[in-house]
């Protein structure tokens, strides 16, 4: 059987699909190929740069990437798994094929007010929220 093909998707790719990526990266190894895109990508947070840094993944000066872009290129997905909020969720692209599609909505770090700490540990939360559903997911789907 291949890999588990899976796209995280969230409104700017800056910051939650980012780190859905990489922690299924780094938790579901080699049965998975992880992708994430926005539906109206931004540039990478700094809030999600850090979160990860400070469990060991490093994501400074990666690229976002378009969901629409993925879907003219032909790309396939068996999970398409939006991270945002419902209403926003609904506006990405029907990717073709049998995929299921998800929605997990976590709170986006890029409208947490406050001091950069302030900031940074509400990102930390969601992080570890993000990694708590992954951690749950993986044995069902693999």
């Amino acid at each position: 059987m291949g890999k588990i093909r899976v796209l995280f998707v969230c409104i700017h790719n800056s910051a939650r699909s980012q780190m859905a990526e990489e922690l299924l990266r780094q938790k579901g190894g080699d049965a998975f190929q992880v992708e994430s895109a926005g539906i109206e990508p931004g540039t990478l947070n700094p809030l999600a740069v850090e979160a990860l840094k400070e469990v060991g993944i490093h994501i400074a000066g990666k690229k976002t990437q378009s969901a629409l872009e993925l879907y003219k290129q032909g790309r396939h997905y068996d999970y398409v798994i939006t991270v945002c909020d419902e209403t926003s969720a609904e506006k990405c692209p029907l990717y073709p094929g049998s995929v299921q599609r998800l929605h997990w909505g976590f709170k986006d770090p890029s409208a947490f007010q406050g001091s950069w700490e302030e900031k940074l540990a509400r990102t930390r939360e969601v992080r570890d929220e993000i990694l708590k559903k992954i951690t749950r997911w993986i044995p069902t789907v693999s």
